[in-house]
């Protein structure tokens, strides 16, 4: 059983996907959020699972990762999870939780890292899109990829619709990828993700 913290901005969704997993391979002991107030903190909390708020507002961007840092390993937390979270993180942290620090993204990377997802896909009349969960390197939303899914993109589509139908894939996608790596059936060596 590994202990997973969260690290969340907004309402939370994706920690809520994560919450209703958890089971024999891993489970949530902390939620972090840089901001007061974020929804995701009272869906932690009302579960019972320890919330830290740590606005990063006034503070260096390494001052910041080390107050996280802190509260993290306070927890015992094996694997960082980032969840809506909107920092980028230090070089730093980044290699302090090597192997242990996923994201998920909306877009079946390598393609469109960044932000503003879903405009650009709709933009370039791509048929499809998705999300991606991967290890974080210091590099942007270059780390190797653990898992996808797709959705086709409609003629339609807005960037709102897109992002309802890419959520529901990460939802089931994240855990996913999350049991994988708490039980050890992946694992990030040499910069690549090595399955098995």
């Amino acid at each position: 059983m590994k202990n997973a913290a969260v690290l969340i901005s907004g309402r939370g969704s994706n920690l809520s996907a994560l919450m209703a997993a958890q089971g024999s391979a891993y489970r949530i002991v902390l939620v972090v959020s840089n901001v007061e107030g974020a929804g995701g903190l009272e869906i932690a909390a009302a579960a019972g699972i320890p919330v830290k708020v740590i606005p990063h507002q006034g503070k260096s961007r390494e001052t910041f990762d080390a107050e996280v840092d802190a509260v993290l390993r306070e927890a015992g937390a094996d694997i960082v999870c980032l969840a809506g979270f909107m920092r980028i993180l230090s070089d730093g942290f980044v290699r302090a939780w090597e192997g242990k620090l996923v994201n998920i993204h909306p877009s079946l990377l390598p393609a469109y890292k960044g932000i503003r997802v879903h405009e650009r896909v709709i933009e370039a009349k791509e048929a499809l899109s998705g999300a991606s969960v991967h290890f974080v390197v210091p590099e942007l939303d270059a780390g190797p990829v653990i898992a996808q899914g797709s959705v086709p993109v409609h003629p339609s589509d807005t960037p709102q619709t897109l992002a309802a139908r890419v959520l529901e894939i990460e939802h089931s996608l994240y855990p996913q990828a999350l049991q994988l790596l708490a039980t050890g059936g992946v694992r990030l060596e040499k910069g690549l993700a090595v399955f098995g």
